[in-house]
């Protein structure tokens, strides 16, 4: 159904959320994805109950005519809307965004998140739709998984410096091409994304776990300076590194 949604145009927005009505119940099902749709202002026109239920509403409906900023605590509610009014201004899709997100109760989730602007028949931007999707384990299965297992040890263990593409495809043994496209089926990750995961995880637990300087963070964490951790920091989380310390403690 979200693929079908890529292609509708022109899109009247109402008719559109007439005929998801119907078929509700079935986005509820989805426990690891949030759905939603908004208006050309931001604000939620239909939401699933996964994401009501993570933003500690009882019923879906209770969302509809609030913006992000409004739903979500205030030190990072308005950057999340935000991010929308981008989508919304400027009609570029925002494609398998890695962020960090902080729910209800302050309970952190990896997900990849998907938005784009829905058009009516004159062009006009009318809303938007998206989805957040938690990052699943890796696939143990996949024919490519110990070599790839290898990759993500060797990134975990040594994020704290630069780490360049020609050294994860010498130790998998493929090719750049070969190296994204299996991360990307066993990890749901990019390469460049597992870098970035390992070191906001790390730098996350420095932040709450510690007093370190946010400086002294980055550099344990790969990044050059403060303002390097900072601008990869709020790009995943959407929160300064001092917020994220300030809020979740």
């Amino acid at each position: 159904m979200y693929a079908s949604l890529t292609t509708f145009k022109p899109c009247d927005l109402p008719t559109l959320l007439s005929s998801l009505q119907p078929i509700a119940a079935l986005f509820d099902t989805l426990s690891d994805v949030v759905f939603f749709i908004k208006d050309n202002e931001a604000r939620y026109a239909f939401v699933n109950q996964t994401l009501a239920r993570r933003c500690g509403f009882k019923h879906r409906d209770e969302l509809l005519g609030l913006t992000a900023e409004m739903v979500f605590p205030a030190r990072y509610g308005p950057l999340y809307t935000e991010q929308d009014r981008r989508v919304l201004s400027t009609g570029r899709e925002l494609a398998d965004q890695l962020e960090l997100h902080l729910y209800f109760g302050n309970q952190p989730v990896w997900c990849l998140t998907h938005k784009l602007a829905l058009q009516d028949e004159q062009g006009r931007i009318v809303g938007l739709a998206g989805i957040s999707r938690d990052l699943q384990l890796p696939q143990s299965s996949h024919p490519a998984f110990q070599k790839l297992a290898a990759v993500d040890a060797h990134i975990r263990s040594h994020f704290a410096r630069p780490i360049s593409l020609a050294e994860l495809t010498a130790i998998a043994g493929y090719s750049v091409a070969q190296l994204e496209r299996h991360c990307k089926r066993v990890f749901q990750l990019t390469p460049r994304q597992m870098i970035h995961k390992a070191r906001l995880e790390e730098g996350s637990r420095l932040l709450l776990h510690t007093d370190l300087p946010i400086t002294e963070i980055a550099l344990r964490c790969g990044y050059t300076d403060h303002s390097a951790f900072s601008r990869q920091f709020r790009a995943l989380t959407s929160l300064a590194p001092s917020q994220f310390r300030d809020n979740r403690r």
